[in-house]
């Protein structure tokens, strides 16, 4: 990507934040972010509610709120009936209008393999910006939604897991991170900086907020909530490509302890779906947070570890 200068970019790729923040007057500025993905679920409509839940996180992450947002679809024309994405539509529109947002249009292509995603439009004021770049040592790191849609997910195509199994998954997978990010808010600005968990894993996005911050973290795998199943599954060998290629990653940046198991490993680094925030808050300020949380009633309120100095990116997990 090119290196821009012009002070109206608040926020571009180069910082690997979840969306481009752009300024227009003192007191606005815009939030873009981009999704789109192939089906990780059987159910047409489940799998456009997911879709969309996951476009919308990444503008709920920077602290922002949704005005609009624009399909974008690939479909097989010659193989799949359109009746079946008129329900992936419905399910986007249907989230769209749980967060207060209009699909305004967007583009659609015939693909050999389905896809569906969105560009989503959000609003922020220029100084309630939330990046990865602001965590500060002695934050105490706070989760949202349970992890292991990956795992799940795959056990689900591998016929290892029935379609009711995934039922809380897909429950977590298409609840918003609406309530959490208006927590953020009510911490009156003890939130320092927050990220979604999607496909870098929970790991992975911690890791891009610390070297962001210039911060290593310690991480209490036992305080990392799990969806049901997801260690059985992940101990079975339901393990996605992604998740392999975060651990692969990352490998060098984190420790284990011996005694955090194997399957619970494979989950901090699985890929997610449509996970929750992952928040980087003032310790004088968690309670007031997970007091939020649990009042707007997020998948997850969990209290997962904590920010120090140290070498920028190193996870240690306990």
């Amino acid at each position: 990507m090119p290196t821009l200068t012009d002070p109206r970019i608040l926020v571009d790729a180069s910082t690997r934040d979840d969306a481009a923040v752009y300024q227009l007057t003192p007191d606005r500025a815009i939030v873009a972010t981009v999704d789109f993905f192939t089906p990780v679920v059987d159910d047409a409509y489940d799998f456009g509610r997911i879709a969309a839940a996951n476009a919308f996180s990444d503008v709920y992450a920077m602290g922002a709120t949704p005005l609009l947002a624009l399909n974008l679809v690939g479909w097989p024309r010659d193989k799949l009936p359109y009746e079946l994405l008129g329900d992936v539509l419905r399910g986007g529109s249907d989230i769209a209008k749980e967060a207060g947002a209009f699909v305004l249009g967007g583009h659609s292509v015939d693909d050999p393999e389905p896809k569906y995603g969105m560009v989503v439009i959000g609003e922020v004021h220029p100084n309630r910006v939330v990046t990865l770049a602001r965590a500060r040592a002695g934050d105490v790191l706070v989760l949202t939604k349970p992890i292991g849609t990956g795992v799940l997910t795959t056990a689900l195509k591998r016929d290892l897991l029935t379609a009711a199994d995934l039922a809380p998954a897909v429950k977590s997978m298409t609840t918003l991170n609406a309530g959490a990010a208006r927590a953020m808010r009510a911490t009156g600005g003890g939130v320092h900086a927050a990220t979604d968990v999607t496909g870098f894993g929970l790991l992975g996005h911690l890791h891009n907020m610390l070297n962001a911050s210039g911060l290593s973290a310690e991480l209490d795998a036992a305080s990392v909530p799990l969806l049901p199943k997801a260690v059985e599954l992940a101990a079975g060998g339901a393990i996605p490509g992604g998740t392999t290629r975060n651990r692969e990653a990352l490998a060098p940046h984190v420790k284990f302890a011996p005694a955090v198991p194997e399957p619970v490993r494979v989950l901090l680094f699985d890929a997610q779906t449509s996970g929750g925030l992952l928040i980087a808050v003032d310790a004088d300020r968690v309670n007031t947070l997970l007091a939020a949380l649990e009042r707007e009633g997020t998948p997850a309120a969990a209290r997962i570890g904590g920010l120090a100095r140290g070498v920028p990116g190193a996870i240690s997990v306990n």
